[in-house]
């Protein structure tokens, strides 16, 4: 059960006009104003405790505006693959949320609040594909890297954008709304890999003004009142192990499912801190 202090931190949320909020810190954050991008640029990073030595650019003021700076590019080699063949690795920099295997095709979004994969995904047909599979969620928070990128090899069928709200997905929230990733303004991508089928869900949340992809841009906004998708039958993209395939213009979550039997994890511990390139499953 979530505490009062989680509670009256999610309740706070619910009459807040979720979008644009995001929106308006979205125009913020792609200022070009030197004095006032530099000023929120180093604000942050003292505040956080940003690591420059992995960027590309080490040097606050290079960035042009407070989401260049925040969607930084690492130096080439800083989160290195492993040489092993068969593995999953984290898309991502950030912390285990959840993980392990779906009962059904229900996951865990905290100790005692369980979400359908139907809802999560918005197709029950693309669901059932994942009954009794694998599933972890990975929260980034403000300090990490916030590029997202292939945990193995895969080939694009299909993208959906599912709108909703933008409730924060920090673990206070987490605990405390229910459905809140099946509730949340989201982007699913459904690979086919060596392990089957995969979905990655990128989940929106409060002030977190955009969601983008390699393939297509920004996804996210618009933001619209019904669920658009696309298909890759006909032009195929097919993304390597490790290759960027998106970003979260703030910050967010991200979800993986696999199918049952398709992997097993190394090291199912929520709360485990992970870099990009981590192993985190091998492929069955």
């Amino acid at each position: 059960m979530p505490t009062i202090k989680q509670t009256l931190f999610a309740l706070w949320q619910y009459p807040l006009p979720h979008h644009a909020l995001s929106r308006l810190v979205g125009k913020l954050t792609h200022c070009k104003i030197p004095w006032l991008k530099n000023l929120l640029i180093r604000m942050f990073a003292q505040r956080f405790g940003i690591d420059m030595n992995e960027a590309a650019k080490e040097d606050l003021a290079d960035y042009t505006c407070f989401n260049d700076f925040f969607t930084r590019p690492l130096k080439p080699g800083v989160r290195p693959l492993p040489r092993e063949q068969d593995l999953v690795v984290s898309p991502v920099d950030g912390t285990i949320s959840q993980i392990g295997s779906l009962t059904s095709q229900w996951l865990i979004q905290a100790k005692g609040r369980d979400y359908s994969a139907s809802a999560l995904l918005g197709d029950p047909e693309m669901a059932a594909r994942f009954e009794d599979g694998e599933f972890t969620t990975i929260y980034l928070s403000p300090r990490d890297y916030h590029r997202i990128h292939m945990p193995l090899t895969g080939t694009l069928r299909r993208m959906l954008h599912i709108p909703g709200r933008l409730f924060s997905v920090n673990p206070a929230t987490t605990e405390a709304v229910a459905n809140l990733f099946a509730r949340n303004e989201r982007v699913v991508c459904l690979f086919d890999t060596e392990a089957g089928p995969m979905a990655m869900v990128l989940v929106g949340a409060l002030l977190v003004a955009s969601i983008e992809t390699v393939w297509h841009g920004v996804v996210s906004p618009p933001t619209r009142q019904t669920v658009r998708q696309w298909h890759y039958a006909v032009n195929q993209i097919r993304l390597q192990q490790g290759e960027e395939m998106g970003r979260f213009n703030m910050g967010s979550t991200v979800i993986l499912l696999f199918a049952r039997d398709a992997i097993h994890w190394l090291q199912a511990e929520p709360s485990r801190k992970l870099l990009l390139g981590t192993p985190l499953a091998k492929i069955s």
